[in-house]
């Protein structure tokens, strides 16, 4: 199963890109994930949406060719990062590869409410005309990892709560049954 994960931070030490980095290891035998790089893509902008540069094409391409995908995010002033909602309206325009994709949205935060504003915001980001994604339910599915320094090793950087770790395993099987079930 090829997912590929979204990060909405790009800061060096990001928690975020930890538990995708996480993922991608610890789920490895269940899923094929790659690691989108959303920093390189320019601004959207309309007057280019029917022939962007290459590097928009080749980020569609990921996202129309991957089975599902993973969109991990910080919150920043009570809603999704700026380079995350860029990456978002590229893919609304012109070939709308988020169309019907099963998405997981999940997120890590140094703070108490582990995301849950930014969380809402891009549920309905993703259920907009142009994207139309297949969210994973909410219901007993949400992923909000709070008190990020407590749960995340100093020194390697690595998840280390087992509850938090048996938490997402949980929450990452239902994604791939998920996944499963909108490919038919």
């Amino acid at each position: 199963m090829k997912i590929v994960a979204l990060v909405g931070s790009i800061r060096e030490e990001s928690f975020n890109m930890r538990l995708a980095k996480f993922m991608q290891d610890r789920y490895a035998e269940e899923m094929e994930m790659q690691i989108a790089d959303i920093r390189s893509l320019p601004f959207f902008n309309q007057d280019e949406e029917n022939d962007p540069i290459q590097v928009v094409k080749d980020f569609k391409e990921l996202i129309k060719n991957a089975d599902g995908v993973v969109i991990v995010t910080p919150e920043y002033n009570w809603s999704v990062p700026g380079v995350l909602k860029n990456a978002l309206d590229w893919t609304s325009r012109v070939e709308r590869v988020f169309m019907n994709k099963p998405v997981m949205p999940l997120g890590v935060t140094p703070g108490m409410m582990g995301t849950i504003r930014a969380q809402l915001h891009l549920r309905e980001i993703l259920s907009a005309p142009g994207i139309q994604a297949r969210i994973l339910p909410p219901a007993g599915n949400e992923v909000l990892i709070n008190m990020a320094g407590q749960k995340f090793d100093e020194q390697t950087g690595q998840l280390n709560d087992q509850s938090t770790i048996e938490f997402l395993d949980s929450k990452v099987k239902a994604f791939i049954e998920f996944v499963k079930v909108q490919r038919g």
